[in-house]
């Protein structure tokens, strides 16, 4: 239960982290709360808003089993959750940007 704990941590933490920028520079980015899900755009707010929640609730999941940033087995499942969670989001939102500047 604490590497699944430690996974979604990494998860939630990588997530955060464009929706807090994008709103921080109060630019427009898709949420789950857009229309359509994930790919239309939300307002700057929103997206603090939801980086916020995401950052709060992978710091919840990393207190499940504190681990420092050192190599071990703990920190490499943290750090798996955020690399594929980074992979996937960069390669879907690749997408949906080469989408909204096509004619």
């Amino acid at each position: 239960m604490d590497y699944i704990a430690l996974f979604f941590a990494g998860v939630f933490l990588c997530n955060g982290v464009p929706h807090l920028v994008a709103g921080l520079h109060g630019r427009p980015f898709p949420t789950p709360f857009a229309k359509p899900p994930a790919a239309g755009d939300s307002p700057p707010l929103v997206n603090f808003l939801w980086g916020f929640a995401n950052i709060i609730a992978g710091l919840l999941l990393w207190s499940v089993r504190p681990v420092m940033a050192v190599l071990t087995l703990d920190f490499a499942v943290l750090a798996l959750g955020a690399l594929l969670t980074g992979v996937w989001l960069t390669l879907h939102f690749a997408k949906i940007q080469a989408g909204k500047s096509s004619p």
